[in-house]
């Protein structure tokens, strides 16, 4: 396939129904960029080997130019030296370098129309390969949204499962167990003489409490009718 059959094909490819379309949109679009980006280079070498080619015909051009001038000025010696036949001579020399000449300048014609599709052809490559990457770093984001969406949901789905929620009540019951025996440390446990004297002081402070109600209660019951 000829490099401007092969830039055309890319050019005028939509990319966003290719990927619509495509198993792995990724995947697709990184081989797109890839078949750009070779593309480009190709693009670059040919155009630079049409410039070379241009200055070398420049080259020869300057030297038919010159000796087109040379037989130009001998034809005009010859004339004036009286040389009529050696003029002659001399101008067909001239005309032969003339025609030689004006191949060599529609041939550096030609060489610039093909550096200017070059040139055209390597702006829009690369403003579609632009594009490409762009859209290539919107599906990136959108695969690592997708992956990180994808991962909570089944990180859900799994603390749903029945395994799950048996390892909760495992847990659950376990911590249940661990508070129980924390309350059976002190069961049973003789209580020490400073606690004994606690409970002393706070029955007295209850007796001392029902005593005054009783007292109250027996004023209220003994107290003279009016």
């Amino acid at each position: 396939m000829g490099i401007f059959t092969r830039f055309r094909d890319i050019v005028s490819a939509n990319i966003n129904a290719m990927l619509d379309g495509a198993e792995d949109p990724e995947k697709m679009i990184k081989l797109m960029i890839r078949e750009m980006e070779d593309t480009l280079v190709e693009l670059k070498v040919s155009c630079a080997g049409v410039i070379a080619g241009r200055k070398k015909v420049e080259r020869r051009l300057d030297e038919v130019a010159a000796r087109e001038q040379l037989w130009g000025n001998r034809a005009a010696l010859a004339v004036q030296r009286g040389k009529d036949d050696l003029a002659r001579e001399a101008l067909l020399e001239k005309r032969r370098f003339s025609v030689m000449s004006e191949a060599l300048r529609k041939e550096i014609a030609d060489h610039g129309g093909l550096i200017e599709q070059y040139q055209s052809d390597m702006v829009e490559l690369e403003n579609k390969l632009a594009s490409a990457k762009e859209k290539r770093n919107l599906l990136v984001q959108r695969h690592r949204r997708a992956t990180g969406k994808k991962r909570a949901q089944e990180d859900i789905r799994r603390m749903d499962s029945s395994e799950s929620m048996a390892r909760f009540e495992k847990l659950e019951s376990r911590i249940e167990q661990m508070e129980a025996e924390a309350d059976l440390v002190n069961f049973g446990r003789k209580p020490t003489v400073d606690e004994q004297f606690d409970d002393l002081h706070r029955d007295e402070e209850i007796e001392k409490e029902l005593e005054k109600i009783k007292a109250a209660a027996y004023s209220a019951d003994n107290k003279p009718s009016q």
